[in-house]
């Protein structure tokens, strides 16, 4: 099948952290430039989807030292500075006349500055969303390691932060995670071509969902795919084969612990995550409790 392209703005994969975004932008790599790897080389090329804020974005970032840790009012300069930018640096994006996916872990957010509205994006740069969430339990784990949170309960009240932003440790542009129930809300808000993807529909029906991103696609980018390919994909892009690969070096994207100043582990436990036998009483009933509403929506509860 044959697709016609026709849109010259950006589809965001958005996601609060350590939900999957990087296996459904590996997946979508995979699609929409019909280079459908081998089980080895399934990261190659993986910044053609890359993530959003990044330093090429934002232009002329007011450059602070970082060695003592940020105060305040360093970090109000950078975040103010981003947020006034996103508008100008999307529409930067755009004049490629292609349609952009980018990855983002920002949430769909209208910060007022100085009597200014500043939205994270609008209609003129966004043509849709393919929103990836995941059960807010099972990221505990997953977020504690990834942002090298000392204790559990750490990583539950990062989750549960209204104010969370992200983006400083690693001296990276900001991102406005806010809370998993506020950054779910907002990204369902998105007015049009809003398709959402549940990491958990992927580990339990692959082909369901996968062709659930395909048909999307479809109405936006020229390519073919045949079932052989899809199943090609399915395994290039296991979990299992994922870690493999970052065991010898062939994923980049890690974090980095900024004590030890060696590689965190990025694909740490995947569909293996099981808050059951994982997370204390209280940090369930915490989450439960803060995203009831949240979680009833998508099944969870």
């Amino acid at each position: 099948l044959y697709f016609i392209i026709y849109f010259f703005m950006i589809i965001w994969l958005a996601s609060y952290p350590k939900s999957g975004n990087t296996w459904v932008r590996t997946i979508i790599n995979q699609i929409i430039f019909n280079d459908v790897k081998s089980k080895n080389e399934v990261f190659d090329n993986l910044s053609r989807i890359r993530r959003y804020p990044s330093k090429a974005d934002i232009v002329g970032l007011p450059q602070i030292s970082n060695t003592s840790g940020f105060t305040k009012g360093q970090k109000r300069e950078i975040i103010d500075f981003t947020v006034k930018y996103w508008k100008k640096s999307q529409e930067n994006i755009n004049k490629n006349n292609k349609t952009n996916i980018l990855k983002t872990h920002n949430m769909l957010c209208n910060i007022n500055l100085d009597g200014l509205d500043y939205p994270f994006t609008n209609l003129e740069n966004t043509l849709g969303v393919i929103h990836i969430v995941r059960d807010p339990r099972n990221i505990v784990t997953s977020a504690k390691n990834h942002f090298s949170l000392t204790t559990e309960k750490e990583s539950v009240e990062m989750i549960c932060d209204n104010y969370n932003w992200t983006g400083f440790t690693n001296n990276e542009i900001p991102q406005l995670l806010s809370s998993w129930g506020n950054h779910y809300n907002s990204w369902k808000k998105f007015p049009k071509n809003n398709l959402l993807i549940k990491y958990e529909d992927l580990v339990s029906d692959f082909k369901k969902e996968i062709l659930k991103i395909i048909n999307y696609l479809s109405n936006y980018f020229e390519y073919k795919i045949s079932d052989k390919e899809i199943e090609e994909i399915e395994r290039n892009t296991s979990f299992e084969n994922f870690k493999e690969l970052e065991n010898v070096g062939k994923f980049n994207e890690n974090t980095i612990n900024e004590i030890t100043g060696e590689k965190k582990t990025f694909f740490n436990l995947g569909p293996h995550n099981n808050w059951k036998k994982i997370l204390k009483k209280e940090s369930i009933n915490k989450i439960e409790t803060q995203f009831n509403n949240e979680m009833s929506e998508l099944g969870y509860l």
